[in-house]
């Protein structure tokens, strides 16, 4: 019952210009799945690395995230520790529907009325950007080269690039896919056995 708080690896290397399978994007995603377990917090900081160093120099923003998922994991403080995460995909035509949890008092696209970092992918699993909105407590994601969408995803790259999809409280979203489509990192079937 020891509290385990942690950070998520933060943006690093060359912002990726077109979708991409991505190593790091694969490890936070497991990082997240440590979450299942009782006591656990994480501080998500893909929106705050330096592309040119591997531990980035803006530690305070990083405190202030792990100081309250201690508040609220520790020390059972009613108050907003974590930003959006992902809950729900519906799909209605060439639009999905995306429901997440920890909104806060609701969720914003910080600087404009756009939110970046959104891919989508039809059967084929080839990914494409796409344009991605905010309607009430819901984000609307499309894609022009995307008729029939089965998948989206979220930050999906070792640096995305910069993010603007934040909870009012400014906790940044948390990287995610909708997907279960095998991953890069996956080892093979061992076939000597």
């Amino acid at each position: 019952d020891f509290p385990f708080l942690f950070v998520q690896l933060a943006n690093y290397g060359p912002i990726a210009r077109t979708p991409q399978e991505s190593p790091w994007a694969e490890t936070r995603e497991a990082q997240a799945m440590a979450l299942s377990l009782p006591d656990t917090a994480m501080a998500v900081t893909v929106d705050i690395g330096d592309a040119d160093d591997i531990h980035p120099k803006n530690k305070h923003d990083v405190g202030a995230r792990l100081a309250l998922a201690a508040l609220r994991t520790v020390y059972g403080a009613d108050c907003v520790y974590r930003g959006p995460t992902f809950a729900s995909m519906t799909i209605e035509g060439p639009k999905a529907y995306l429901k997440f949890d920890n909104i806060g008092s609701r969720l914003v696209a910080q600087g404009s009325t756009k939110l970046k970092g959104f891919t989508m992918a039809g059967e084929d699993r080839c990914f494409y950007k796409a344009s991605a909105t905010i309607m009430r407590d819901t984000v609307v994601v499309t894609c022009d080269e995307v008729n029939q969408p089965v998948a989206v995803r979220y930050a999906w790259a070792d640096n995305p690039g910069p993010l603007n999809f934040y909870n009012w409280e400014g906790l940044p979203a948390a990287p995610f896919r909708t997907d279960d489509w095998p991953l890069i990192t996956a080892q093979p079937p061992d076939e000597s056995k």
